[in-house]
């Protein structure tokens, strides 16, 4: 029986030899090039809204690329949000816009977003907007 568990001891000790990872790692890293759209405020503090009173948020970016910038998409998270966006091409160097409309329905607090995506950017951008609906006086 000794001779036995001896045995699968030194045949784990001697399997397991054979599963080692390497010491280093790969030393190319990936550098992620800087953003061609530059955002004025990525999150925005609306402060107390009146129920039922709808308030526009404007999002402003700038093209600092060398080339124009598409929106070719923007996506409220809710059915409470609307949105308007820069529809022409913003040349380089120049400003465009993103504008979420929220219904200001339901009281209390809230925070949304509004996901934008552009022909310049792998992943698409994420603007927060938040505040508190409050009772009309």
């Amino acid at each position: 029986m000794k001779a036995i568990k001896i045995s699968l001891l030194a045949m784990t000790l001697g399997l397991m030899s054979f599963s080692v990872v390497p010491t280093h790692k790969n030393p190319i890293e990936k550098v992620t090039p800087p953003s061609a759209v530059i955002w004025k405020a990525e999150a925005i503090e609306v402060g107390q809204i009146p129920q039922g009173t709808p308030r526009t948020i404007e999002f402003e970016f700038k093209n600092t690329s060398d080339k124009s910038v598409i929106i070719t998409n923007v996506k409220p998270a809710c059915g409470c949000t609307t949105s308007d966006y820069s529809k022409e091409p913003i040349a380089p160097g120049k400003s465009g816009f993103v504008k979420a409309i929220y219904n200001a329905a339901a009281l209390g607090s809230f925070t949304k977003t509004v996901t934008v995506t552009t022909n310049v950017e792998e992943t698409p951008k994420v603007l927060t907007f938040k505040g508190t609906v409050v009772a009309k006086s």
